[in-house]
């Protein structure tokens, strides 16, 4: 190959590789700028690919693909509805009894809580005092007015904003629906429209992402229904009036390692100090929370989500909070799903490191390390012995 042509490749792979970094922005600005509308195909989209396999299935039982997508919809459809008639007036009454128990709350805090804090802390004895935030509410009760008024006039105005919430609530059916019914044509559309040089490996960490994400978002959507009937049925049997209430928090909260766990047992330590004020049920509760982390840890995910995700807890608790930085509620929706598909493209490109010259080739000998001599003694010191230069006289 002459020197010319070989110019002409480099050339060539260096142009496609622009051009393939060019396009790659493009798409993530698009997402970014777009982020505010998204959220409802998105969620859409997490639907039809939850759908998907029981629809594929319902194909190789002899369906056509619409009316696999049809049942499969129909059932989405009712057990979302079949939640939410459940829960709705659940969660009504559990909040409707939180704000009837608001006063003994506080009563429990200016009383018990405070005072305790105060004596261990040795802090100001007025740090506290319930006086003194009643006269500052009252200092500045007359700006309500002029705040209510306000509200008001941003609600009037936000009327567009609440069309548009309420079009994005029922574009996610229509849209989940459609999704549905095409998956496998957008799938193998989008599969033609890639460049034939990354082709296979593009399909490789599609299929590889897909069994990852498919782990995750079913079993970790099992594993969070789990963990709050679990924990608001103990809860209830403990006897706390609003324990299926904190119960449901810490189950939806549980996708965060610790967050559902220690938001659940902080609110109900308080509750049941506010409600019973006995060490018994205090350590009921925390029987409780200790049986729901023993549930969660060697049952529930090994059973229903696995290992092979391979997200560290920190990750992800820096994927949800930049997540929701970046995209608001979409990025938190999105952002474990996104991070596992983000660690195997890290794991690929680790491998493909791992097999480059960069990795591989062999380079010269350090001087500076070549006089250095370090051994290890049997007793695990470290000796360093520096090759002396030869004695030419001439050191004193």
């Amino acid at each position: 190959m002459s020197v010319d042509a070989g110019k002409r490749l480099v050339n060539q792979d260096t142009s496609h590789r622009w051009q393939m970094l060019a396009i790659t922005a493009i798409i993530g600005w698009l997402i970014w700028l777009l982020a505010p509308v998204l959220m409802p195909f998105a969620v859409a989209a997490m639907l039809a690919y939850l759908g998907d396999p029981l629809a594929d299935r319902l194909e190789r039982l002899g369906l056509k693909r619409m009316w696999a997508a049809t049942v499969v919809f129909v059932v989405l459809l009712l057990a979302v509805c079949g939640v939410l008639l459940l829960l709705i007036p659940l969660i009504a009454r559990q909040v409707e009894n939180l704000i009837e128990n608001l006063p003994r709350y506080g009563d429990w805090a200016q009383n018990i809580a405070w005072p305790w804090l105060r004596d261990r802390l040795h802090l100001d004895p007025n740090t506290f005092d319930s006086d003194r935030l009643l006269e500052a509410i009252k200092a500045h009760i007359g700006s309500i007015g002029t705040v209510t008024a306000t509200v008001l006039g941003r609600v009037s105005r936000s009327g567009l904003g609440i069309a548009m919430w309420l079009t994005n609530l029922v574009l996610i059916p229509v849209v989940a629906f459609y999704l549905l019914r095409d998956w496998d044509r957008l799938v193998a559309t989008i599969d033609r429209m890639l460049p034939r040089s990354i082709q296979p490996t593009i399909a490789h960490l599609a299929r590889e992402s897909d069994g990852i994400l498919g782990a995750f978002v079913r079993g970790q959507l099992l594993v969070m229904l789990a963990l709050g009937v679990f924990y608001g049925a103990g809860l209830g049997v403990v006897g706390l009036t609003v324990g299926p209430l904190i119960g449901m928090v810490a189950g939806l909260l549980s996708f965060v390692p610790y967050l559902g766990f220690i938001i659940g047992f902080v609110a109900a330590i308080v509750a049941v100090l506010v409600q019973y004020g006995d060490w018994m049920h205090v350590l009921l509760v925390c029987g409780v929370f200790v049986l729901g982390q023993l549930l969660e840890g060697y049952v529930l995910v090994p059973k229903l989500v696995g290992d092979k995700i391979g997200l560290h807890p920190v990750a992800v608790i820096f994927a949800v909070l930049a997540g929701g930085y970046l995209f608001g509620f979409l990025g938190v929706l999105l952002a474990l799903p996104a991070a596992s598909v983000i660690m195997v493209l890290l794991r690929y490109l680790l491998e493909r490191y791992r097999m480059s010259e960069l990795y591989n080739e062999v380079g010269p000998d350090d001087p500076v390390v070549a006089e250095v001599e370090v051994s290890v003694r049997s007793d695990g010191d470290v000796e360093s012995n520096i090759a002396t230069p030869p004695d030419d006289g001439t050191t004193p």
